[in-house]
Parts: C-alpha cells; structure tokens; sequence
C-alpha cells in the first residue's frame, strides 16, 4: 500500500483514538455517587500567588465511598484550599480540623443523576463529533491523493469501518457510565 495513504489511515486512527481518550478523562470526572480524588481534580489553588493544581499541594484522599480528605503538605495553605474547592463550584462544602480537610459527598439525588446522564450524553455525542470530523478529513486527503478509484473507494470503506468501530466503543462507554450514574 501507498505510504501516504498510510500515513492518512494512521493519522486518522489516532484523532480518533485521541477522542476516546478524552472523553474516558470526561467520563472520569462526571461523578457517580461514590468520592474519588479525580472529583477535585479540577481544583486550583492560590499558592503564593500563583494558581496550582490541588494535587500539587496536598494529599487527596479517600477514607470511604462517601468522603473526601484533603492533607496539605503546609498547614496554612488549608484556607487557599478550602477557597478553591468553594470555587471550582463542585457542589461540596469543605469542613476544615486544623489539619486536614474533610468533604463529605452528599448522595445524588434523582434530579442530580438525569443531570449528570445528560452531561454524559453530551460529551459522549461532542466524541463523536471529533471521530466523525477525523474521518471526514481521511476522506477528503484521500481523494486528494493520487490513487485509481476503485483504491480510494476501498480506503474510504477501511475508514468508515474505523469510525464505525471508534462510534461503537463510545457508545458502549456512554452506557456503561449512564447505568454507572442512575444506579442508586
């Protein structure tokens, strides 16, 4: 086969497995009723004036399903931090001990759950949009490339076949987390 055209079908496998990626991160961060430190790792925090990740500044934890405890490495970043939980607006209420800081995960309500289902679902489609834009792209260097038809018709068939494959591993992603996310 033409270098060039496997360079196209490489290159578009790897935008497409670049979208799964993305949204199994995506995924990771949309919460599912039980306390994980990925839940703050959104969270930034004034540390001597310039904004660090939490991860960077102290321990998260998780001492059950329900809770969240965060160690800071310096005692007195625990106000910064408490701030930039309270911040990053995760809907948790930081409880600050003097030496660490406890979150406690309030239970999903069913409200919360569709809500979360639908945010799945949007990330889910906007993967989907990414493996599509990348097939379209494959498509359109193949025509440009100087092959007989008939071998640009088959290369578009090994593309589709490939994007049809990326679309069915999302879905099965997507269904996997919304059973995750109803499941009380």
């Amino acid at each position: 086969m033409n270098e060039e055209i496997e360079f196209i079908l490489d290159s578009a496998k790897e935008q497409m497995q670049a979208s799964l990626e993305h949204l199994t991160k995506e995924f990771r961060n949309i919460r599912a009723g039980k306390a994980t430190p990925t839940m703050l790792g959104g969270v930034m925090v004034d540390y001597y004036g310039s904004q660090t990740a939490l991860s960077q500044v102290a321990n998260v934890n998780t001492p059950d399903a329900r809770t969240l405890s965060v160690q800071p490495w310096e005692k007195q970043m625990i106000p910064e931090i408490e701030k930039g939980i309270l911040l990053a607006n995760l809907g948790f209420n930081p409880m600050n001990n003097g030496e660490s800081i406890i979150i406690n995960v309030p239970v999903l309500t069913e409200e919360r759950r569709r809500e979360l289902s639908k945010i799945a679902k949007a990330a889910a489609e906007y993967a989907k949009v990414g493996i599509r834009n990348a097939r379209k792209e494959a498509n359109n260097e193949i025509k440009k490339s100087e092959i007989s038809d008939d071998e640009k018709k088959l290369n578009e068939a090994k593309i589709q076949t490939m994007t049809d494959t990326f679309i069915k591993n999302i879905d099965e992603l997507y269904t996997v987390k919304d059973a995750e996310i109803m499941k009380v």
